[in-house]
């Protein structure tokens, strides 16, 4: 089990890094042929998918400090590779390289980008 966690709205949750907040896919609970798995099943397997829900800002670039320029900008921001997984894609990640959160009751997973291994974005999914 992962942590509980009593917060009421998810938009106050923010992402660091490269982590990426999914919410499990449901599993089915029968095989194609109609029988019924016993709970559990799912938790064993490797590959999981779910859909993105949150992403973090990506890998942080390290300023570069150069004294003898002194024209350009010196801006103390920083900078970031962005993550390609946007909201609404479905994620096809590792199991164990994530982390269970329990928010009002539904289970969320926090993976590392590393951890995707596949992305399907459906434009016209949410429309």
């Amino acid at each position: 089990m992962g942590l509980q966690i009593d917060e009421k709205d998810i938009n106050k949750f923010i992402m660091v890094g490269d982590r990426v907040l999914v919410k499990p896919k449901n599993q089915q609970d029968r095989t194609k042929s109609g029988l019924y798995l016993p709970p559990g099943v799912h938790e064993k397997e490797k590959v999981h998918s779910g859909y993105v829900l949150k992403v973090g800002p990506g890998y942080p670039i390290p300023a570069i400090q150069d004294s003898d320029e002194p024209w350009k900008d010196r801006s103390d921001e920083v900078k970031y590779v962005p993550l390609q997984p946007k909201e609404g894609d479905l994620a096809v990640y590792l199991q164990n390289s994530g982390y269970e959160i329990v928010f009002n009751g539904e289970k969320y997973v926090i993976i590392p980008h590393a951890a995707i291994l596949m992305l399907i974005r459906d434009e016209g999914l949410f429309k």
